[in-house]
């Protein structure tokens, strides 16, 4: 059988530079590598510096989810510092998480990953047309809608924080607002306004509340066809396209699902402790190893470098990780040695499993009968699970179905905001050992902190990312999009459309490569790397 190699770069669209090397016999991917080629480093940059300082550098991580790192910054020195947190402040943070996730539902879905669908690969089926006239990169009808109501709710965010992206709002002790009623009414007429645009008539074709009526497989095949509405939604083509173009058949994955779980309830963890976060969640966080639930601990995380370009050690839980060391490296993945190190990014492991972090992990939790009244409660993936397991099409699906539930958020906990009340007690500050998480819109993020004579003495960040892209390891386990690429049938190897759309159902996001063009003659001047 002919064997074949493809090296891919770069994998992904946008959002920094994602490489894949995939070994194939008779067009059917049999190994798979995935490699960062860019070294992130905010590590070394926080060593020795201020305590707060992460919440100025760490949001600066990413543009698109810096609210989830400051999210975490927060956190971890609340945990810390012992602070307390007034209801207005838990609220106002849980706002600014909500609308920094929702707003990539759609951008995501339009920008990253639907054009993939409008690839020629499909051009026998009979969806294909109309997924074409609606999908396709900047032209498709749906597109620019999408991509324009998804500014939506970074507005919202903008207006507690101060600015989207890059805010430093959050501080430990709550947040540095105070919103007024005319602020409250905006925000709501804004998000009004995303539903009216988007979600309802372009997305579900219907209200969202009988949308969150669909409890299970049955129940959204039967949504699908209950009306024209919701048939030609792009919900209702989504789901019709993809079981006619097979996306529900490959990108399967390591079958463990990892949540840190988000929004910390406005009466439950007023002074917070890693300890009371689990029952606090509304967004539950948790373990899934494919056939039970796990309390989340985040003493089972460690890292893996032996496939890392830094210095090794034994794998390690963050806390007690050294600040990562630089080897030499050779990011020209047809020169890398995949039996040695291969990537910048570290393997992540929970109870020593690689583990798939993202929307897939988060509505599984959300499926976990032991769930508290508070939480959210959605059976709806754990029998999508049970029927159709997961996919390109599972992993897409779960990501798109949050954005009905977290608008239902947002207007909820806008309504709680007590005008009156207090939105930040100042902390005390002292030595000790810190943890923030969050669920990033890609999945579980966390900073883990370490202060020592009133400065940092180690502070290490674990991003979704890192959990889905990283790399082998010690053991020789694979990452879980390595995992899979693997069982892929590559139609055209000249136009391998099929390792992107698994890379890109997962969102792989390596940001910090920058370019620079002359927009006269979009000659590009010059390349860094950070």
């Amino acid at each position: 059988m002919e064997s074949k190699e493809l090296n891919i770069s770069p994998v992904g669209r946008v959002e920094g530079d994602l490489d894949v090397k995939v070994y194939m016999e008779g067009g059917v991917v049999t190994r798979a590598h995935t490699q960062a080629a860019m070294f992130r480093g905010f590590e070394k940059i926080m060593q020795g510096k201020d305590p707060q300082s992460g919440l100025i550098v760490t949001p600066r991580i990413c543009g698109i989810c810096g609210g989830s790192h400051l999210y975490c910054a927060s956190s971890a020195l609340d945990t810390a510092w012992k602070t307390q947190l007034s209801p207005n402040a838990l609220l106002l943070r849980a706002i600014g998480q909500a609308t920094e996730t929702i707003q990539s539902i759609p951008r995501w879905f339009y920008a990253i990953f639907a054009t993939d669908m409008a690839n020629k690969k499909f051009a026998s089926k009979p969806l294909y047309q109309e997924v074409v006239k609606r999908f396709a990169a900047y032209v498709g009808t749906s597109f620019q809608k999408g991509v324009t109501a998804s500014g939506r709710p970074v507005e919202v965010y903008a207006l507690f924080g101060g600015q989207w992206p890059h805010s430093s709002y959050m501080v430990p002790g709550g947040v540095m607002c105070a919103p007024t009623l005319k602020d409250i009414t905006r925000a709501h007429a804004i998000m009004n306004q995303f539903r009216n645009d988007w979600l309802e008539p372009v997305w579900l074709g219907c209200s969202i509340e009988r949308y969150l009526q669909v409890k299970s497989w049955d129940d959204l095949m039967a949504w699908v066809d209950e009306n024209e509405s919701q048939r030609n939604s792009d919900l209702g083509l989504f789901i019709r396209a993809s079981l006619e173009f097979g996306l529900d058949t490959f990108g399967q994955g390591v079958g463990k699902y990892l949540a840190f779980g988000t929004y910390l309830h406005k009466d439950r963890y007023n002074r917070p402790t890693i300890e009371a976060r689990n029952d606090a969640l509304i967004s539950a966080g948790g373990f899934y190893d494919g056939e039970n639930y796990h309390a989340l601990d985040h003493m089972q995380v460690s890292e893996h470098v032996q496939h890392t370009w830094f210095k090794d050690h034994a794998p390690l839980h963050p806390w007690e990780e050294p600040i990562p060391t630089p080897v030499e490296t050779s990011t020209i993945l047809t020169e890398t040695d995949f039996d040695g190190k291969y990537s910048w990014s570290k393997s992540p492991r929970y109870m020593e499993h690689a583990a798939e972090a993202g929307p897939l992990s988060r509505v599984i939790m959300a499926a976990n009968p032991a769930n508290l009244e508070h939480q959210n409660r959605d059976p709806l993936f754990g029998d999508i699970m049970k029927e159709k397991g997961p996919s390109v099409f599972t992993r897409t699906l779960a990501r798109m179905h949050e954005a009905p539930r977290i608008y239902e958020y947002i207007n909820e906990w806008l309504g709680q905001i007590d005008l009156d009340a207090e939105f930040y007690i100042k902390p005390e500050e002292r030595d000790g050992k810190g943890w923030g998480a969050t669920e990033a819109a890609r999945g579980a993020l966390a900073h883990w902190i370490e202060i020592k004579n009133g400065v940092i003495e180690n502070y290490q960040v674990v991003a979704p990312t890192t959990w889905n892209v990283g790399p082998n390891d010690g053991e020789g386990k694979p990452g879980p999009i390595e995992a899979a690429l693997e069982g892929t049938e590559i139609e055209d190897a000249h136009d391998p459309v099929e390792v992107g759309m698994v890379a890109r159902s997962f969102d792989s996001c390596l940001v910090c490569t920058v370019h620079a063009h002359d927009a006269k003659d979009e000659k590009e001047l010059a390349r860094f790397k950070l």
